[in-house]
């Protein structure tokens, strides 16, 4: 994996992390123990599933680069959706409190893309190749004037 794919990684991971510790501090404080289980639980899918995702995306950019923006687009539909159905499916368990899940879901994916588009606009990512100083250099085909 390239070095700016772990950058970007780390660069939406670890704000997202730290949102997730703030959400599991204020939910044991408003709902205990579960309410702090639920916010770990929402912050771990978020994290997988944003990362995987991110990494998925990266490698369709270097591999099928004309398909990135269709592939953005329905990587993140994906993403979103799956994260409904995990709201959907753990809306009634005893495990954790659902209402401290959700809102952390909910809260750590909106610091995820803002990290990302962050740490986005931040990278210095070449949108053309730069010459090489090696290279050889083009030969000249026509008569010289």
């Amino acid at each position: 994996m390239p070095s700016n794919d772990v950058r970007t990684l780390l660069q939406a991971a670890v704000p997202t992390a730290a949102a997730g510790a703030v959400a599991a501090a204020v939910s044991a404080g408003v709902a205990g123990g579960k309410g702090a289980l639920g916010a770990v639980v929402a912050t771990l899918v978020v994290i997988l599933f944003m990362g995987i995702g991110l990494l998925v995306l990266q490698r369709t950019a270097k591999s099928l680069p004309h398909l990135f923006q269709a592939m953005g687009l329905m990587l993140y539909t994906a993403q979103l959706l799956l994260l409904f159905i995990f709201v959907a499916v753990f809306k009634d368990t005893s495990l954790f409190n659902p209402k401290a899940f959700a809102i952390t879901l909910v809260a750590t994916t909106l610091v995820w893309i803002g990290a990302q588009a962050r740490a986005h606009m931040k990278a210095k990512i070449l949108y053309v190749e730069p010459e090489s100083s090696k290279g050889d250099k083009p030969k000249k085909t026509g008569p010289s004037t």
